[in-house]
């Protein structure tokens, strides 16, 4: 074992020391001036001092150690040879006791002084003060000392700033040192050689002082580094002498604790490593006599938690350093048994005999008694815990308490818990259990020494004084000091009390000295100085029942980076620790029972559940789920639940984590957590409900009620411009829920969404005053409660509006409260929590409760202040401090986010009546996606609903703006940010928004001129044949059970097509369907104002159902649910659309098998149905090998009604299904068919089989279900080489009589019904007289005009056309009179194959215009399986709004819109987006001149060493509007180059003139300027081409991740205040020091210095990129990708990391099964570019 100290439990018997009592062989001092100090050979004379007061007392007893002896001798012996003295050692009161040891036995007086990071120069020699009007000069410490001939101590060292200290060099070195009033110390016998020449008087005149040669500097520090500081400035180290002052040795220890505690066994006795190599904090030595006092007087106490007061390990080690700790208690038998912790409770108090002391009875487990005597308040103490206000006596609580009371027998302590666990309720219980009166100080990180001690002030005649703080009150008076926030609180500050914890002992700023009672009374027996003398000599005593305690979070920020752990080796000298738990579950449900006993029950335990599970997981996420759910907001939920019947546990929850806010996976286990425990879903209040109501005096918001308030004035009630939506009502109703129960508010949420507006409005309802302050980054406390200003030469504190606010009974809104500080918003945590707070001005507000003790000058709370908070949310990508993490759990927290979608266009038309509802969705649309990107942090700014509203009043004011151009007025911020606006634009396009685009960019498809219509032929009904009546047989379906195959959900993006250019794409998205599947059908459907879209694919068979405008889609996989896929059978499917009571379904038809099947696309339930027996579907499959291949057909032209009608191509028999009733008939032909086609619901045609005759079906009787009677119809052919219509189809619906009147020039059809009718023979055609003409035996036929097609475009050969397989079904478009269908390349007139990239079009057929045109569709691969050679890889249909929709193998869907009126509508509406009202402004210069000069071979051109602008010209670089040369606007230079002048643009004409040659051979030259780049970095063109593949997968990931990086760098770079600077900005609070004359009084902003040997990062943070390049990798790419994502992601990192190296560095290392580390690259040699990075990734692979 290294070296080692065997340490006791206990400590030494001397009160208030660390160490064990010394011992000094000399004999009892007369103090006369004969005196003699002798230790050892050392002797010192010892004179009797002039101010007896300011010489130490109680220090020095008897039997002091060898050690100690030893330290003292050698202080001695320095005093003695006038050598200045600097102890140096470990954290702790041993350094200082020795000093005052040495002091008190030289009778040598003393001045003192603590520094902290916050001393300055008048604190060490002079600070001016303002007397009688005067501005004099006050002597400090070092003067004082110098003068006199005291010893100085300079506590602390380490603690001050840079070049403070320098100061007092030559004072240490020569003795002197010259004064700000003038003054010159000298040294003494440089003084004392004057005198011989010169009189004192003269000396005098001269402003020269002897300095004592008595005078002696005796410095107190730690050893810098190893502990956090500042090291010492080389010239004042030389001038010091060094003594490193260790601890005590074991003996000494062992031997004074076997003599002092006989109760303690010896087996306590423990050994413990004092090994430094682990860097764990010092072992608090110091405290041990308060343990072992603790031990001695509690024997049953628990060793373990007894030590743990002294060494909380678990709170403030790594897991490492925490194994150590453990480690070493264990090897002792120390082990931590819990239900051992807290073995004792309190039994009984009662005041003792002494004043301010209670005798306290303890009884442990075992039913022993303990009796212990503390310190106590002045009030009567309580005799029964459960007497206390507000207290739930708990086990864990009360057994906490009686070790509270353990360490207040011995000393001050601190509570260490997670925020809400109940450390302030622990404090307050304990105070009035023993009768006293606490007073909160909360601390802050900016808190100076003088914040915590004393305040300066002036008198109201203007002079300068200094008033005490709580603290100093508390000490004064006997009351508990409760220190808030010590983990906030910089360390250095907090050393500033070491000894008034230490030794009950204290300087103050203005000199007053506080001694413990026993010192100041034993001062009194030496000095036989009255209290009044002393009084005058500002010596007072501090009250022994003074006590400190402190609260704390196990992690904090003080001085170091937030969550870091606070306790160090110097903090765990000053208190006991107590860690504080939050309540187990059981402990919990007592405590909201016992103050909410209304609460629900089972809403209790399923709360209990969820919160408890949670906070027993271990992964940090959901720890951080499970700090929002502490205590105090589980008793907030309660009382919600409690007070209102409706109230919803979910959204209790939600709003109490800011579930709407969390980051997406914390939001997953949330919701996986509440599914688990069984959570209902979130009922929230029915938008009917959500309406406010006032009557008389009576507000009704939503459910709830309340009276509306009386003030003295309605001044302050805010009132303003507020559009009523139902969210916001409903957050209104649930705010005042809480409002009602007393609760202060907090709202958080992206800017912009309204929280400012929310909040007026809400007062404005509740006739409430408001008081309003806005936080920002340079708030502090000080003007977060008072504004100090100087009037008349006093410095006056005007309220600010929370104090007006308190006093008046208004509701204070605090606006941005993330933008402040952490530190200065906790001061709101006093006055939330307990009302109390105290003010700059030494005022302090109090609750009416607390009014009887308060003083004089308190303000009382009015009990109808209310405090609400505005913020915005924690994260990224706000940059605001967290000051829901901070405080968030002290309000009831509302999330406010962006209103749903028909909120927020309701709210727009209100801004916007006359903008077109259209403009405002898209609008909205486009700006929720842009905050759905921002939080995911791909931008940055999350654009809110302001920025709409600006937009559409913008809009509403000036409509022949168009938007696009309005829009530029949010974006414009971002166009310098090429990368984000890249995301912006495509994001506006996307929604329609045509951002860029111009009235120009109108790219319609080009319209050919028909062939006018002729009549081809008549149909009529024969004579000749009889109507003949058929047959017809009943059967029943029979259903299978629906079956639950489950629902997946996907998500897609559908983007507008007319933001770039007006054409008849609408927009387009992307369904996910594998590479080898198969379009089979697809239809749609209309419910109200909503367009459904099925489609099904039939290899795998599935579906998918979405609408028309939605993101998302459903998709059900149907694989299984049909017969086998053998004999190389493929399905082929169609889809019905079902109405009335069964529109939630649709029915699904298989050709092949005539397989019916029910599908639910949104519930995923399926139900298949049958036609046939059992034995009849056995007997087909069996035999359909052998059977022909003929299909099922379904006529579902009436589906909607829910009948459908099926029949076998070539076979005499039809079904007519009726879905509703289950019922089949079926009708019996006397011949073969291989079409029909349903006219009407009363007229069908079918077509014979053999001779493709045409026979049309009717009804017998007008009442028969079906028509059942056949006739012939003849049809006479009008022209000779017309081939009978074998594959016509005919439009369901009638056409309108103005569109056939446009088809055909004539005038006999009026009052006739007609349908279009195709086929693979013509474009389209009327039939007119159809239906109506077969009824009742009518004579009149029914003519067949058609628009012939020529299927053989010219140079195509005959053999090459195959009708059936060039040309998909048509679809009509009745109401705009078209007919399209899709048709292969070969059908296109020349040019526009020529012109399109596609090998498929949409062929529309305008009947009224008679034009035909062409719309290209995207090319798409066809897998060999799905589709034969030849077939139409698409499918095509139409929507109820006369739109065309098409959906091809790969899943991308497009929508068409092609109705030429639809066209001109939209056009109109078009022009007005992109229309911009200051286009005549435009002052884009443009060259459009003739220009007659060639364009020349291109050339790079001369490079202008001047830089000078240069517009045409064909000779220099980087010009514009040139010929040939490299630059910008020009017109056949071989690439862009940008010289940094503006553009002027030669016209398109120009540039289209341009000969194919010398574009050619521009495209070589830009080809190989690209190369020759390429071989500055060794990277060829099918290398640049891989790795551009790979960076194209990963841009949009770079850029998000490149802005996360950006944001966290600026927040890295945010500058502080730098305090006490010469020049800059004034300090509010040094406001005194300027009066008086100081210089130190400005504040500026300066970049923040880390601390010296402290965790800040000084230099980039280190990251490594461990990847997998096992084998697995490789061989299962194929399968997964994983290899192939790894790659991207590498990638990604590199090219994100680029410009951050000073920043951020990282290597790549590999790992697999052969080897653990293989090294990609080295910090210090990343890849600089495209080819480095590109070889990284080849490496990857290689090494598999």
């Amino acid at each position: 074992m290294s070296k080692s100290t065997l340490l006791t439990t206990c400590e030494l018997a001397t009160k208030r020391l660390r160490i064990i009592l010394y011992h000094v062989k000399a004999r009892e001092l007369s103090g006369e001036a004969d005196s003699v100090l002798k230790i050892g050979k050392v002797r010192k004379g010892i004179k009797k001092p002039s101010n007896p007061e300011l010489v130490p007392v109680g220090y020095v007893h008897e039997n002091i150690p060898k050690s100690v002896q030893r330290h003292i001798k050698w202080i001695m012996q320095k005093d003695n040879i006038q050598q200045d003295i600097f102890l140096i050692g470990n954290p702790g009161p041993l350094r200082r006791f020795i000093v005052m040891q040495y002091l008190e036995l030289t009778k040598s007086e003393l001045e003192y002084i603590r520094l902290s990071r916050d001393t300055t120069e008048s604190d060490l020699k002079q600070r001016r003060e303002i007397i009688a009007g005067t501005a004099h000069y006050i002597d400090q410490c070092a003067v004082r000392a110098a003068i006199h001939g005291r010893v100085l101590v300079l506590d602390g060292i380490e603690k001050t700033e840079r070049n403070v200290l320098p100061i007092l060099n030559n004072l240490l070195e020569n003795r002197e040192m010259q004064l700000d009033d003038g003054r010159f110390l000298m040294a003494a016998d440089r003084y004392d050689s004057l005198l011989k020449t010169h009189s004192k008087e003269e000396l005098d005149s001269r402003k020269l002082v002897r300095v004592s040669k008595d005078f002696r500097v005796i410095a107190l520090g730690l050893p810098v580094p190893r502990y956090m500081g500042n090291p010492l400035d080389p010239p004042l180290r030389s001038r010091f002498q060094a003594r490193d002052v260790e601890y005590l040795p074991y003996q000494e220890y062992l031997q004074s604790f076997q003599n002092e505690f006989r109760n303690i066994p010896k087996e306590r006795t423990l050994l413990l490593s004092e090994d430094k190599v682990l860097g764990l904090p010092d072992f608090p030595l110091s405290n041990l006599y308060s343990v072992a006092k603790i031990l001695d007087c509690a024997p049953e106490a628990s060793t373990y938690q007894t030590l743990y007061k002294l060494y909380p390990y678990e709170l403030m080690l790594g897991y490492e350093e925490k194994m150590a700790a453990k480690h070493a208690l264990q090897m002792f038998d120390v082990i931590d048994k819990v239900d051992a912790r807290l073995p004792y409770r309190i039994k009984d108090i009662k005041p003792s005999g002494s004043d301010a002391v209670a005798s306290i009875t303890l009884q442990s487990i075992n039913n022993n008694l303990c009796h212990i005597e503390v310190p106590m308040g002045k009030s009567k103490p309580l005799r029964n815990i459960k007497d206390a206000e507000n207290f739930v006596p708990t086990s864990y609580h009360t057994g906490t308490l009686a070790d509270m009371m353990l360490s207040h027998m011995m000393r001050d302590f601190c509570l260490i818990g997670p925020k809400g666990c109940g450390k302030t309720l622990l404090v307050q219980t304990f105070a009035n259990i023993l009768g006293y009166h606490t007073e909160n100080v909360v601390l802050y990180q900016d808190m100076t020494a003088r914040d915590l001690l004393q305040q300066r002030v002036t008198l109201e005649n203007g002079d300068t004084t200094w008033k005490d703080t709580p603290l100093i009150s508390a000490a004064l008076n006997g009351h508990i000091a409760v220190l808030d926030g010590l983990h906030r609180l910089n360390p250095s500050t907090l050393m500033i009390i070491q000894r008034l914890i230490d030794d009950r002992e204290l300087t103050l700023h203005d000199g007053t000295r506080l001694l413990s009672a026993q010192k100041y009374k034993l001062l009194q027996e030496n000095s036989e100085l009255s209290d009044i003398q002393l009084k005058e000599r500002s010596i007072l005593p501090i009250h022994p029942a003074f006590r400190v305690i402190g609260l704390a979070e196990p992690k904090g920020s003080s001085g170091k980076s937030s969550g870091q752990p606070w306790l160090n080796s110097e903090l765990l000298t000053l208190f006991l620790h107590h860690e504080i738990r939050p309540l187990t579950k059981s402990e919990e449900i007592d405590v909201i029972k016992t103050l909410v006993p209304e609460v629900p029950e089972d809403d209790v335990g399923l709360l209990m559940k969820f919160t408890h599970s949670l906070r027993n997981n271990d992964d940090a996420t959901v720890q951080s789920i499970s700090s929002s759910l502490s205590t105090r907001q589980l008793l907030r939920i309660s009382r919600r639940l409690a007070s209102y019947s409706n109230e919803n546990l979910r959204h209790s929850i939600y709003k109490a984590c800011l579930a709407k806010f969390l980051p997406p996976l914390a939001s997953e286990i949330l919701e996986s957590g509440l599914k688990e425990n069984e959570f209902g879903a979130e009922k929230l209040t029915a938008d009917a409900d959500a309406t406010y109501e006032i009557e008389n005096d009576s507000l009704r918001i939503g459910r709830v009620t309340t009276t509306r308030y009386n003030p003295d004035s309605d001044v302050m009630v805010p009132d303003v411009l507020f559009y009523d939506n139902i969210q916001h009502i409903k957050i209104m109703e649930d705010m005042l829920k809480d409002f009602l129960l007393g609760e202060h508010l907090l709202l958080i949420g992206n800017q912009g969404v309204g929280k400012n507006k929310i909040v007026d409005r809400f007062l404005h309802l509740l006739n409430r005053p408001r008081q309003y302050i806005q936080l920002h980054r340079d708030t502090t406390v000080q003007g977060l409660t008072l504004q100090p200003s100087v009037r008349d030469g006093q410095i006056i504190f005007e309220d600010s509006p929370l104090v007006d606010a308190v006093r008046s009974g208004h509701i204070l809104v605090v606006d941005e409260a993330d933008k402040a500080p952490t530190h200065v918003t906790c001061i709101l945590k006093a006055l939330v929590e307990s009302g109390e707070m105290l003010l700059a001005d030494g005022r302090k507000i109090v609750t009416g409760s607390q009014q009887a003790g308060a003083p004089e000058n308190a303000i009382i709370a009015h009990k109808d202040f209310r405090m609400i908070v505005l913020a915005n949310r924690p994260g990224f990508p706000f940059l605001g401090n967290d000051f829901f993490g901070s405080l968030g759990d002290l309000f009831s927290c509302h999330a406010i986010d962006n209103p749903p979608v028909d909120s927020e266009v309701a709210m727009l038309k209100k801004y916007g009546p006359d903008v077109p509802e259209e403009v405002i969705r898209k609008l909205v649309a486009a700006f929720g996606e842009l905050r759905h990107l921002a939080d995911e942090g791909q931008i940055s700014y999350p654009y809110s609903t302001r920025e709409v509203v600006n937009v559409v009043r913008h809009i509403q004011k000036y409509p022949n703006d168009g938007i696009a151009n309005v829009v530029k007025n949010v974006f414009d911020f971002d166009n310098h940010q090429v990368e984000l606006m890249e995301v912006v634009v495509s994001t506006l396009r996307k929604h329609g928004i045509p951002i860029g685009a111009s009235s120009r960019d109108i790219r319609l498809a080009k319209s050919f001129p028909l062939p006018p219509p002729t009549l081809m032929s008549n149909w009529t009904l024969s004579k000749q044949q009889p109507f003949k009546p058929c047959s017809i047989e009943t059967s029943y379906l029979t259903a299978q059970d629906r079956l639950e195959i489950g629902v997946d959900h996907f998500e897609t993006q559908q983007i507008k097509q007319r933001s770039i250019a007006f054409n008849e794409l609408l927009s387009s998205w992307q369904l996910f369907m594998h590479s080898s599947n198969r379009i089979a059908a697809i239809a749609t459907a209309k419910d109200g104002k909503k367009s459904f879209i099925y489609a099904a694919t039939s290899n795998p068979v599935s579906v998918y159902a979405m609408e028309e405008d939605a993101d998302a889609y459903t998709f059900l996989d149907l694989y299984g649910m049909f017969p086998s896929t053998r004999y190389r059978w493929k399905p082929t499917l169609s889809i019905s659309i079902l109405g009335d009571s069964m529109k939630d379904r649709i029915l699904l038809h298989e050709q092949t098998s005539n397989t019916l099947m029910f599908v639910w696309p949104h519930t995923g339930e399926v139900q298949k149905v049958y036609t046939t027996s059992k034995f009849d579907r056995f007997r087909s499959t069996f035999t359909r090998e052998v059977e022909s291949e003929d299909l099922y057909r379904i006529c579902n032209e009436f589906s909607h009604e829910n009948w459908v009608v099926t029949y076998k191509e070539h076979g005499n028999q039809l079904s007519a299904i009726d879905l509703a009733t289950g019922i089949c008939h079926n009708i019996n032909l006397p011949f073969s068919i291989t079409l029909l086609r349903l006219a009407s619901k009363d007229i069908w045609l079918a077509t014979e089989s053999k001779t493709l005759k045409k026979y049309v079906l009717t009804k017998a009787n007008e009442n028969d279900l079906w028509p059942t009677v056949i006739a012939q119809t003849e049809q006479e052919i009008l022209l000779s080489d017309l081939q009978q219509e074998q594959n016509f189809q005919l439009s369901s619906n009638p056409t309108s009589e103005a569109i056939v009147h446009k088809f055909l020039d004539i005038s006999n059809i009026d009052n006739m019904t007609n349908r279009v009718i195709t086929d693979d023979m013509s474009y389209a055609g009327v039939a007119i007289g159809l239906p109506d003409n077969f009824l009742n035996n009518s004579d009149t036929a029914v003519g067949l005009f058609k628009v012939p097609r020529n299927l053989q475009r010219e140079g195509t050969k005959s053999s090459e056309i195959d009708a059936s397989n060039t040309f998909s079904d048509a679809v009509f478009l009745t109401s705009v009179g078209q007919v399209a269908r899709i048709v292969k390349d070969i059908h296109v007139p020349e040019e526009i194959a020529q012109e399109q990239a596609s090998d498929h079009f949409i062929e529309v057929v305008d009947l009224q215009r008679n034009v035909v045109s062409y719309l290209p569709l995207p090319r798409v691969p066809r897998s060999k399986y799905a589709y034969t050679p030849g077939e139409i890889p698409y499918a095509i249909t139409t929507l109820p709004d006369d739109k065309v929709l098409v959906i091809d193998s790969t899943g991308r869907v497009t929508l068409w819109e092609t109705g030429f009126s639809n066209l001109e509508r939209s056009l109109d509406k078009w022009m007005q987006l992109v229309t911009d009202g200051n286009a005549e402004d435009d002052t884009q210069i443009t060259i459009e001149q003739p220009n007659d000069k060639e364009v020349t071979d291109p050339k790079f051109g001369k490079e202008d060493p001047f830089n000078t602008p240069h517009v045409g010209g064909d000779t220099w670089a980087g010009g514009t509007g040139g010929r040939s040369t490299a630059g910008l606007g020009g017109r056949g230079g071989p690439y862009r180059l940008d010289a940094g002048h503006d553009v002027y643009q030669v016209s398109d004409a120009d540039k289209e003139a341009v000969p194919q040659e010398i574009q050619e051979a521009a495209r070589k030259m830009n080809r190989k300027a690209f190369k020759d780049r390429l071989r500055e970095i060794e990277m060829s063109e099918y290398d640049a081409d891989a790795y551009d593949k790979m960076s194209k997968a990963v841009s949009r990931q770079v850029k998000a991740m490149r802005v996360i990086l950006d944001s966290l760098e600026a927040k890295g770079l945010e500058r502080t205040w730098a305090k006490n600077q010469t020049t800059g900005d004034l300090d509010d609070n040094r406001l005194i020091e300027g009066l008086t004359g100081e210089r130190t009084i400005y504040k500026r902003r300066a970049d923040k210095e880390p601390e010296y040997n402290s965790q800040d990062q000084e230099h980039p943070k280190r990251l490594r990129l461990v990847v997998d390049v096992s084998g697995s990798m490789y061989r299962f790419n194929g399968v997964d990708g994983r290899l192939q994502r790894t790659l991207e992601a590498t990638c990604m990192l590199m090219e994100a990391f680029e410009k951050y190296d000073q920043k951020l560095q990282y290597e790549i290392y590999g790992h697999s099964g052969e080897d653990p580390e293989i090294p990609f690259t080295r910090y210090d040699k990343v890849p600089k570019n495209n080819n480095e990075r590109l070889k990284v990734l080849k490496v990857r692979i290689l090494s598999m």
